[in-house]
């Protein structure tokens, strides 16, 4: 593995990593009052689209942590639709 993937990977990590705590709590409180749900739906869509272009690309750094960002944000989106 050369340096700029090893690179890409860490970013992807730490960016992903990022999102977990957010879920987590989301999760486990239900409490969605503090996010913003345009940012959210902008934020959704642009992972998508990160992903496809990751996917065509190909890039597997940028299609691996955005498809588990995907996840992530669509989890606090959904909770944030179902529990404002």
């Amino acid at each position: 593995m050369n340096l700029v993937t090893m690179i890409g990977y860490l970013a992807a990590f730490g960016t992903t990593a990022s999102f977990l705590p957010q879920a987590v709590k989301t999760i486990q409180t239900k409490d969605t009052s503090g996010i913003s749900l345009p940012m959210y739906i902008f934020f959704t869509a642009g992972t998508l689209l990160w992903l496809i272009y990751g996917v065509m690309e190909p890039s597997l750094p940028v299609a691996v942590a955005n498809a588990i960002t995907l996840i992530f944000a669509s989890v606090i989106l959904i909770y944030k639709i179902k529990y404002k």
